[in-house]
């Protein structure tokens, strides 16, 4: 079934569809719309699940904590300074080995005080232990939601997850979306098993001290759970297509006319289709262009990444965040798998727009630039 909805209704749909039974709430721009639509569902009577309404960010991913541990499927979505406000429980999450999936509507960091799209928030979290999906579309978004399900709950990887859309200029953005039925779905994904939890009847304790003879070793479990998720997520994209019939790259990155280019552009988000734009334009002049979508930035698909610069003589990353003192979060990881001149351009912050002629900018910089270069996009 088709239907014009913006991209936070396509999450919430996608939500609905994955069938959590708790759903924790707590309000900020720009993602109110997610949970607003999730709760006329639940009031409508299409979808049972119990809607909890907290009185901080912290409180609400606590909640999603505890319910998991109990042995239910989860959701929770925020942005922004909310992020921020849960960052003590994402580590907790991430560490007790707790599948639950939020969305993220992508927010500039206060201050100054901005209610505009950029990644700082989610990039802030990079190293929390959790997933990070970007989506450029609210068809992708809709997808990746249900996808998200099924890579954190397998039993290899049991990793929390994180879709990021860009605050309104996706979350708030109208398009076709294509609606899978339930069927497809529940044949995609299978109702949820924990492994692990709490239950009178079998006790067992979660997140316990660690003295330092075993915090590593947990730690080093975490991290190759982590890593052993990239083949997953590629598997549970090939299977998508299979069942629902759409699928996004290889699930890690999407190649756009990148096979005989020889410069690219690495970014994520919703500035990929301006760059594809630009893409088309360039290639009715000769120029041979691409762009490289990252669509799964945590686990960092390095290999897959090394195989798709093999073949260019040069690549810029466009990063919407910055990590003040040094450069921004994207542009670091592609850096040091390179062979090739990598150049960064700081771009987007607090919802500045990018614009085609920037992206004609860039290209003609790559293709002169002979080393690594850094400098912002203004």
């Amino acid at each position: 079934m088709k239907k014009i909805i913006s991209a936070s209704e396509a999450i919430a749909l996608g939500v609905k569809l994955c069938n959590p039974k708790v759903v924790s709430i707590y309000p900020i721009t720009p993602q109110t719309m997610i949970p607003e639509r999730i709760a006329d569902f639940v009031y409508d009577g299409e979808f049972d699940a119990e809607l909890v309404n907290v009185e901080s960010e912290h409180s609400a991913l606590s909640v999603c904590l505890g319910a998991q541990a109990t042995g239910v499927r989860t959701f929770i979505a925020t942005a922004s300074q909310g992020l921020e406000l849960m960052h003590e429980i994402l580590f907790v999450v991430s560490g007790m080995r707790l599948p639950v999936v939020m969305a993220i509507a992508n927010r500039a960091l206060s201050a100054p005080i901005s209610i505009w799209n950029d990644h700082q928030d989610s990039i802030s979290a990079r190293d929390s232990g959790w997933m990070q999906f970007y989506v450029e579309t609210p068809q992708e978004a809709l997808d990746t939601v249900i996808m998200a399900y099924k890579i954190a709950e397998d039993h290899k990887i049991l990793t929390p997850a994180m879709v990021c859309l860009d605050g309104y200029t996706l979350s708030h953005v109208y398009e076709p979306v294509d609606i899978p039925s339930q069927k497809q779905v529940d044949s995609f994904l299978p109702k949820y098993t924990p492994k692990y939890k709490l239950d009178p009847k079998k006790p067992l304790t979660m997140g316990p001290i660690a003295p330092p003879n075993i915090y590593m070793e947990i730690k080093k479990e975490q991290h190759a759970a982590m890593n052993s998720a990239l083949p997953l997520i590629k598997k549970a994209n090939s299977d998508f297509k299979k069942i629902i019939g759409r699928k996004y790259g290889d699930g890690l990155i999407e190649g756009y006319k990148t096979k005989d280019a020889d410069f690219a552009i690495i970014a994520m988000g919703t500035i990929c289709g301006t760059i594809r734009t630009v893409v088309d334009e360039f290639r009715k002049k000769g120029k041979s262009v691409g762009l490289i979508k990252l669509k799964t930035f945590r686990p960092f698909p390095e290999e897959r990444l090394k195989k798709e610069l093999d073949n260019l003589k040069g690549v810029a990353v466009i990063d919407r965040d910055i990590s003040v003192g040094q450069e921004g979060a994207v542009f670091t990881e592609v850096k040091s798998i390179a062979d090739i001149p990598v150049h960064s351009f700081i771009a987007g912050l607090g919802g500045r727009d990018v614009r085609p002629k920037h992206i004609r900018t860039i290209f003609k910089k790559i293709e002169w630039a002979k080393k690594t270069k850094k400098e912002w996009l203004l």
